[in-house]
C-alpha cells in the first residue's frame, strides 16, 4: 500500500526508560505540583508519568531523563500501594477493601462523587494529572473479583 494513504497515529506514546511501559502524558501544572523546582528543571516537556507499580521511575521525558518515585515529596499510587488512589480526597486501597469486606460501596461511591465535583484538583494532586475515577473503579472490580 502506498504510504501516502496511510494515516500516521496522532499521538506517539513515550516509553519509560526503565520498564518500557507507555507513559501517561502530564502537563506543567502536574509537574510543578509534584516535583521540586530542581527536579522540574531536570525534565523537558512533554513529560510522562510511568504507571507501572513495580517500576522505580515516576516521571520521565523523551530524552530518557527521569525522577524516581522514591525522590518525590510524598508517596504516590501505584508506586506505593499505601498511598491514596484518590490524591485529592485520600481514598486508599484499604478503604476500598473495607467497603468490599462490608458488602458496601459507600466509600467508593462518595469518592467518585467528590472526584466529579469542583472540589477535585486532579491536575495538581494526582501523580498522572487525571481523575482517579477509572483507577478507583478498576481497583474495586479487581479486588471484588478475588
Amino acid at each position: 500500500m502506498n504510504k501516502a494513504f496511510v494515516r500516521e497515529p496522532d499521538v506517539m506514546a513515550d516509553y519509560c526508560p526503565k520498564c518500557g511501559a507507555a507513559g501517561e502524558s502530564v502537563g506543567e501544572v502536574t509537574l510543578t505540583s509534584q516535583l521540586s523546582s530542581e527536579q522540574r528543571q531536570h525534565l523537558a516537556e512533554p513529560a510522562n508519568f510511568c504507571p507501572t507499580p513495580r517500576c522505580e521511575v515516576a516521571y520521565f521525558d523523551k530524552f530518557e531523563r527521569f525522577v524516581l518515585a522514591a525522590d518525590l515529596a510524598r508517596p504516590v499510587y501505584p508506586k506505593d500501594p499505601t498511598a491514596p488512589l484518590c490524591a485529592c480526597f485520600g481514598l486508599t486501597a484499604d478503604d476500598i477493601d473495607q467497603d468490599i469486606a462490608e458488602g458496601s460501596v459507600k466509600r467508593v461511591r462518595a469518592a467518585i462523587e467528590r472526584a466529579k465535583s469542583t472540589d477535585a484538583h486532579c491536575a495538581e494532586q494526582a501523580p498522572n494529572g487525571r481523575s482517579c475515577i477509572a483507577q478507583v473503579q478498576r481497583y474495586y472490580m479487581q479486588r471484588k473479583g478475588k
